[in-house]
């Protein structure tokens, strides 16, 4: 024990070190590699030419699916234009494979990106990355769907134009981030998801022979089926460009303000989304404590400069990476809540001190309110600008060296019950308060605010996402510490209060009957039926969350529960060698969890 206080005052240096590294070591935030291609073909050669039909495989950001399956293709194509992308869907409609869209960096969870078999065709957007046309008269901006959304917001900037919502993260595909409904937060105007400022696509999709067996459609905002295609988890056909309505650049002013959790519910539901445009929330349950991020415009004569430069975003030693995965593990193999505990607060108090890495001038942090430019507050992501180092360095999430690994559970809960909902997170944190200092290592729960969408696959209401991340252990028969409060947390989410998982993320069991949420999920499958009728872009996987494929999201095995594949209803689906069985929730009754018995009181 007493080498493994050694390793928790190491991590609670570092954290606190990369808190300020902008400060003290410039090599932290300047050198990097690059997050890879989710792509691996037998052939380097093929990784990024124009075609392979060598062995390959593709994962996701993290190197695993939920199901850690491992996915193999049988050709991969790198379409340069609008012409080889239609090339390519018509090689694949002709002789009925399977075919997939890749992303530049692969960050959906969900096995999205995987075609049935061994033999698909994976089609990467890598080089479909340009900026076709920038409009100033009209503000709108036309991009190819490889586009990530670092680029958009720059080029967007120099024309002085901005885009109104985004996500945190600026490695996302346009493409990508549409398909999946990824968002910021914020309730006003359109509100705060990307594909609520779409005014036209383009999306390529299979054809019959008259038509050269692919062919390219166009969508506007006025068109129903744009409605489809907004969100459309990549089973209509190949996206090709977007057209996205901007706004003329304006600046934001940001202040972090920490406050006691005993009002939360209240506030979160019902008072702060409506007072702040671009506010959100971050909450630390064990340590009863809230930041409300205080978000909003200002005018554009007011003085400052502030930069996004978001800490988990930055690129990180890979030994320090490493240092703080190793002693994650020590703490979960032997039980150490306390020794999580200790550990979030300090990372929480360095994160907080430092303003979870904004600046107020692009360098320093020297306090609030931080004012600056929509495109250099909106989104980060500075471990992707760096040039190779061997991987010396890395993004926090890269698996090419021992670093993060997690899962994540994201939904969206209607603004009518998220009163009721946090009431029943603080219920059960009262029982076992220890067990919430594991997501409190990873930024706490983040709470974004989303409107409802006329999106097919969309919101369907007001919503307040919450997004949870925590550890996953490397082998999948191994229960984690508090294993069933984070299963529990899950299950009320999707069943008590119906939340609407995050296509892009979340476990299996996450989208149990997901597709009946959604009003209008019979109009998107009319159209995927015409856009697609011998379902190419489709998947065993998104025929499941769609509800066409009967068999259902969950895989029924030993220790299923443990990965959310299944939830457990005898104890093998958790892991009894190791103490751990089916139970009843807490708090949730109809939940089924597994629990550790025979708990020493440090759990408590």
């Amino acid at each position: 024990m007493a080498e493994l206080g050694r390793i928790h005052n190491f991590v609670i240096k570092l954290f606190s070190m990369c808190a300020v590294c902008s400060f003290l070591f410039p090599y932290c935030t300047v050198h990097c590699s690059p997050p890879p291609n989710p792509i691996k073909c037998a052939s380097k050669s093929s990784r990024t030419s124009s075609s392979s039909s060598n062995y390959c495989t593709v994962s996701n950001a993290i190197g695993a699916f939920p199901d850690r399956s491992i996915c193999k293709v049988g050709h991969v194509v790198y379409p340069k234009t609008e012409e080889e992308l239609l090339s390519a869907v018509a090689m694949a409609s002709k002789n009925k494979m399977k075919v997939k869209i890749a992303t530049r960096y692969g960050h959906s969870l969900p096995k999205l990106v995987c075609p049935d078999g061994n033999n698909g065709l994976l089609i990467s957007t890598l080089h479909l990355n340009r900026i076709v046309n920038i409009n100033t008269s009209t503000e709108m901006i036309t991009v190819e769907s490889g586009v990530i959304l670092r680029d958009l917001i720059k080029q967007a900037s120099e024309s002085g134009l901005a885009l109104t919502a985004a996500p945190y993260w600026w490695g996302l595909t346009v493409g990508g981030l549409i398909s999946t409904a990824a968002h910021g937060s914020g309730l006003w105007g359109r509100g705060s998801s990307v594909h609520d400022y779409i005014e036209s696509i383009r999306i390529v999709t299979p054809s019959g022979p008259n038509e050269g067996y692919a062919k390219v459609r166009m969508l506007y905002s006025s068109e129903p089926d744009i409605n489809a295609a907004k969100v459309s988890l990549g089973v209509l056909g190949a996206i090709s460009q977007v057209t996205l309505r901007l706004e003329p650049l304006f600046k934001r002013s940001i202040t972090f303000t920490e406050k006691s959790d005993s009002d939360l519910a209240i506030q979160a539901a019902a008072t702060f989304g409506n007072e702040h445009e671009f506010g959100d929330i971050s909450w630390y349950p064990n340590q009863h404590k809230v930041i409300y991020r205080v978000d909003d415009r200002v005018l554009s004569n007011v003085f400052g400069n502030g930069l996004n430069n978001f800490i988990g975003f930055r690129s990180t030693p890979s030994a320090a990476l490493a240092a703080v995965r190793t002693s994650e593990e020590i703490q979960e193999s032997t039980s150490d809540a306390n020794g999580k505990c200790i550990t979030a607060k300090s990372t929480t108090k360095a994160l907080i001190t430092s303003a979870f890495g904004f600046t107020n001038d692009g360098t320093a942090f020297t306090g609030y309110p931080i004012i600056g430019y929509q495109n250099r507050l909106q989104a980060a992501g500075s471990c992707l600008d760096s040039p190779n180092d061997g991987l010396a360095t890395a993004c926090p999430t890269d698996p090419r060296v021992k670093s993060e690994f997690y899962h994540q559970l994201t939904f969206s809960i209607g603004l009518s019950k998220v009163q009721y909902f946090i009431e029943d997170i603080q219920k059960l944190r009262d029982l076992k308060p220890k067990a919430f200092c594991n997501l409190e290592l990873y930024t706490g729960i983040l709470m974004r605010y989303v409107k409802a969408s006329n999106a097919y696959l969309g919101k369907q209401e007001d919503a307040l996402d919450f997004d949870i991340t925590y550890y996953r252990s490397t082998n999948p028969g191994t229960p984690q510490l508090f294993e069933d409060v984070f299963e529990e947390i899950e299950q009320i989410a999707a069943f008590k209060y119906q939340g609407i998982p995050h296509w892009g993320k979340n476990r299996n069991v996450g989208f149990i009957g997901a597709i009946n949420k959604y009003k209008k999920a019979g109009e998107f499958l009319k159209v995927k039926e015409t856009f697609d009728p011998f379902g190419l872009f489709s998947s065993k996987w998104t025929d499941q969350i769609l509800g066409l494929d009967q068999s259902g999201v969950t895989i029924v095995k030993e220790h299923c529960a443990l990965e959310g594949l299944c939830i457990c209803s005898e104890d093998t689906h958790c892991a009894p060698a190791k103490g751990y069985y089916c139970r009843p929730g807490r708090v949730y009754k109809e939940a089924r969890v597994c629990s550790r018995l025979n708990v020493v009181t440090d759990l408590v």
